[in-house]
């Protein structure tokens, strides 16, 4: 089960995402500063939980560490929906509500996705024996 990031560790894994490179901790501190006032430890601290934690992998450059992330934020987006989809007693009618929230665009999106998976994903099975998924 995938744990949702807390609201700072989502703050500097956004930036972490958005920049698509290998980060430092000052190159994240400055950026975090200019919407709040935050220390260089909470940062250092933070992109060292995270590597923990395994959301990023780190690598050492001289006196100090690059970080980069281990999966995209769409991959983290699709776990924390599986595992939320996962907790329903009745999958169907989880997916008729969660559709039913959606906007015009988010069905178009979900339908440009339907559209590029492979069809063996996406066909139901028609034959009575195991599924070959």
């Amino acid at each position: 089960m995938v744990r949702q990031l807390g609201e700072l560790e989502n703050e500097v894994m956004t930036r972490v995402w958005q920049w698509n490179r290998p980060v430092t901790v000052r190159e994240v501190l400055d950026d975090l500063r200019a919407e709040r006032d935050i220390a260089y430890t909470t940062v250092m601290t933070v992109l060292d939980k995270l590597h923990r934690k395994g959301w990023l992998r780190r690598e050492q450059v001289g006196r100090a560490y690059v970080y980069e992330p281990v999966s995209s934020r769409e991959a983290y987006t699709a776990a924390l929906m599986n595992d939320a989809w996962a907790t329903s007693d009745n999958p169907a009618a989880a997916l008729v509500h969660f559709f039913g929230m959606m906007s015009p665009e988010q069905r178009e999106a979900l339908r440009d996705a339907l559209r590029v998976l492979p069809d063996h994903v996406v066909d139901t099975e028609e034959t009575d024996g195991p599924p070959t998924r």
